[in-house]
Formats: C-alpha cells, sequence, structure tokens
C-alpha cells in the first residue's frame, strides 16, 4: 500500500481508539441520578448506560481489547508507511544510509504516537469530561454492539481479571453510597453554580448537623433550668412566675431530680383568671414530661419530639441526673442556623473586626461555621467550648486563661461556680480593615 492509503487507515484507527477513550470517560463520569431520571423520564438509552454501569467489567474489557488492538496495529502500519519515506528524505542530508534508517524509525514513531496522544486520547477525554450524559446516552447502543460481537473475548479477560482481584482481595466494583459528604459537596457545587442559593446551601449543612450534634451542645444547662417545686405555696410560685416566666415549667418534688411532670403556662394563667387557688396538685394541670438521655442525637431528639407530640424534654445522664432542656425551637433554630439562647441573649456577640465575645456553652460547631475556625481536635469528646477548654487544659480553667488553636486565641473572661460563663475570642493575625 502507498502513503496514502497507509494514512487513511491510520487515521480511520485514531477514528476507532478516540470512539474507545470517549465511550470510557463518558461512562464512568456519568452520573447514576441524572440517567436514572432519564430512565424514568421513557429515554431506552438512559437504561442501557446504567446496564453497562452496572457491569463495567464487561465494558472496560470491550474498551481495552480495542484500544491496544488499535495501538498494536497502528505502530506496525506507521512503521511501514512512514519509516522509509522519512529515511528517504533524510538521507541526503544524513549521509549514512544506517542513520537515516535510524532517525526515520524515531520520527515515524514520534509522528504516529503524537497524533494518538492527541487525537484519539487527550481531545476525546476532554470532550467527554465536559459533557459524559449527553455522549454516553450516545455510545450507549454502539458499545453494547461491541460487547455481544467480542463476547467470548470479553468473557475471558473479565473471567481472568476477576479471578486475579479475588485472589488479591480486591472489590470487583465500587461502593454507590451517597454519604452526607456528598450531598454537601453537591448543594457546594451548585452554590458555586448559582443554581442554590447560599441560604439553601446552608440549610442542608444544618440538616445533617442534626446527626452529629448531641443533646448537650444545644440544651439549657441544669443550672439554667427554671422549675417549680411541687412544695411550693402559691406565693412562691406567682414570685417565681413573674421574675423567670416562660411557656413551660418542669415541675419536681424537693430537688430538681425528682421530676413529676410540668405544667403549661397558660393553663396557669387560665386558673388565675378564673380566680382559682393556684396548687400545682391540682387536677388536671400536671402533665407527664418526656424526659430523654443526654446521648440522642439532634435528629433522634427531633423524632421523639414527633412520637410524643411535646415540644421541650428534660435530659439525663447515665445516673438519671437531670443535665438539662431542650426545646423543638432549639433543634429548629440549628436548622436555620440561629446563635441564641433561650434568654433572647446572643452567644456569639462581636467587638470588632477581629474579636468575638462568646458564651461558654456555644457549641463548637458554631464557632466554626461563623468564624471559619479549623475543626477542634478530638471533638468527639466535647460538644461546647468551654468543654473545649478543659479538655485542653484538664482542669477548671480561671480567668485570663487561654487556649490557642486554628489561628485564634480562646481567652476565659468570667467563671461562675465552676462554670465558664464568658470567652473572648481573638484573631492571632488581625484581617486589614
Amino acid at each position: 500500500m502507498g502513503l496514502l492509503e497507509n494514512t487513511l487507515i491510520i487515521l480511520l484507527l485514531i477514528a476507532i481508539s478516540a470512539f474507545c477513550s470517549t465511550s470510557e470517560i463518558a461512562l464512568a463520569a456519568a452520573r447514576k441520578l441524572k440517567l436514572a431520571q432519564l430512565a424514568e423520564n421513557g429515554d431506552p438509552r438512559a437504561a442501557t448506560v446504567l446496564a453497562l454501569q452496572s457491569r463495567p467489567g464487561h465494558f472496560f474489557t470491550t474498551i481495552q481489547i480495542g484500544l491496544n488492538a488499535v495501538a498494536i496495529l497502528a505502530g506496525v502500519l506507521g512503521e511501514g508507511a512512514y519509516s522509509p519515506w522519512l529515511t528517504g528524505m533524510l538521507e541526503p542530508y544524513v549521509g549514512s544510509a544506517a542513520t537515516a534508517a535510524t532517525l526515520g524509525s524515531i520520527l515515524s514513531f514520534a509522528l504516529v504516537t503524537s497524533g494518538f496522544v492527541l487525537l484519539a486520547d487527550l481531545l476525546p477525554k476532554r470532550v467527554a469530561i465536559v459533557a459524559p450524559e449527553a455522549i454516553a446516552l450516545r455510545i450507549a447502543g454502539p458499545m453494547a454492539f461491541f460487547i455481544r460481537l467480542l463476547a467470548p473475548l470479553v468473557w475471558a479477560f473479565n473471567g481472568a481479571a476477576n479471578l486475579i482481584m479475588a485472589r488479591l482481595g480486591l472489590p470487583e466494583s465500587r461502593p454507590d453510597d451517597v454519604t452526607p459528604a456528598d450531598i454537601v459537596a453537591l448543594a457546594q457545587a451548585g452554590t458555586n453554580a448559582g443554581v442554590v442559593a447560599e441560604q439553601e446551601q446552608q440549610l442542608i449543612e444544618n440538616v445533617f448537623e442534626l446527626e452529629s450534634r448531641t443533646a448537650p451542645s444545644l440544651m439549657t444547662a441544669r443550672d439554667s433550668i427554671v422549675w417549680l417545686d411541687s412544695l411550693e405555696d402559691e406565693a412562691a410560685i406567682r414570685a417565681k412566675l413573674r421574675a423567670r416566666p416562660h411557656a413551660k415549667f418542669p415541675v419536681c418534688a424537693g430537688n430538681i431530680d425528682a421530676v413529676v411532670g410540668y405544667v403549661d403556662s397558660k393553663d396557669i394563667l387560665n386558673r388565675i383568671l378564673n380566680g382559682e387557688a393556684l396548687s400545682l396538685k391540682a387536677e388536671g394541670l400536671l402533665r407527664s414530661a418526656l424526659i430523654l438521655p443526654d446521648t440522642l442525637t439532634l435528629g433522634e431528639i427531633l423524632e421523639q419530639f414527633k412520637s410524643a407530640r411535646e415540644d421541650f424534654a428534660l435530659i439525663i445522664n447515665e445516673y438519671a441526673l437531670i443535665v438539662g432542656l431542650i426545646t423543638l425551637n432549639d433543634v429548629t433554630a440549628t436548622l436555620v442556623g440561629d446563635t441564641q439562647d433561650d434568654s433572647g441573649e446572643a452567644q456569639i456577640i462581636r467587638r470588632d473586626e477581629n474579636s468575638w465575645l462568646v458564651d461558654g456553652l456555644t457549641p463548637v460547631g458554631d464557632l466554626e461555621a461563623l468564624l471559619d475556625i479549623p475543626p477542634f481536635p478530638d471533638d468527639d469528646q466535647f460538644e461546647t467550648i468551654a468543654g473545649f477548654l478543659m479538655y485542653v487544659l484538664r482542669k477548671v480553667p480561671r480567668p485570663t486563661e487561654s487556649v490557642d488553636h486554628g489561628g485564634f486565641r480562646f481567652e476565659v473572661l468570667d467563671v461562675d461556680h465552676h462554670r465558664i460563663d464568658q470567652l473572648l475570642v481573638t484573631r492571632l493575625e488581625p484581617k486589614a480593615s
């Protein structure tokens, strides 16, 4: 064959190789969720692509057979087509037939290889990665045909590969589980692309935060709970209601750990308006309180609220001691990124561009999100910023003691009865104003 015929054959081989390269990337990169949607909408090609993805061994075996066969054939043809021609061109300038033949072989190899790298590998793969689903739909039919055509070879090579992988203990297929991290990453990508609002992205991240945070990170601490004593007289109850008004009050017998139920402030108001005596032992006034362990996640607490049809619960530890109180509003506030405690006072108050006043009970996750602080070390050992300080210092800190982390300094300002009440968080390298 002449130079022209060989060139046409090599171009055909490049086209075949480009098809195989495009198919390989398109099928691997095509998103199953999008393909499933297309299949549900009645596109049979999407169903074919999903079927090919379910048996990747057969598909990639066919691709490799095609790529290797084409590469070997192109090498043989290229050497025979271009080497004599290039040798003849170089011999007058080199002077030695052997040297010209060597240079001709090298240049022939470089020419064919460059053509395959650029036209059969690089460009097709770049095109396929841009629109994998669209290309996968177009190549699905031809690839299914070639898999059937090369079925004996595919079966033999794929069986051998499976045997080797089994001997090595390697998985034969990739896991397709969608993790929370995957969904958060997709939401971030959607925000960057402008198809998901920042508020929607934050809401998605907060939903998964419900499963990572436990009750102690959000509850009102034991010493801040306003509770009524069933043994108190009417005057004491009225005084407490005036001083610390709330929607609902836990009722205990003598101490906070002896919970007997709760009362709704609306029921108390009705009795006062009707001129009835205010007694916590009155029939129909006391209700059963929801009591939950402190090991539950916020998501589990939300489910408990739904099942019990309640909107607040008392939290106990493993020794059945009351450690806090949590409300439905506390949990839902996590979804919208609220950083306020039950008293309505902000837990994080900005002093200036590089410093903040922070309540000791502020969850470390809120600080990480608001101030862009790197994850705290060993954060499974504590829930709040006060817990972080005590974990690092191995004691109850005193005022002015501090800990540095992630470019920030956490300094204790006030300690009340062994409780870290307030901290000053300062950025160590201030932002330029």
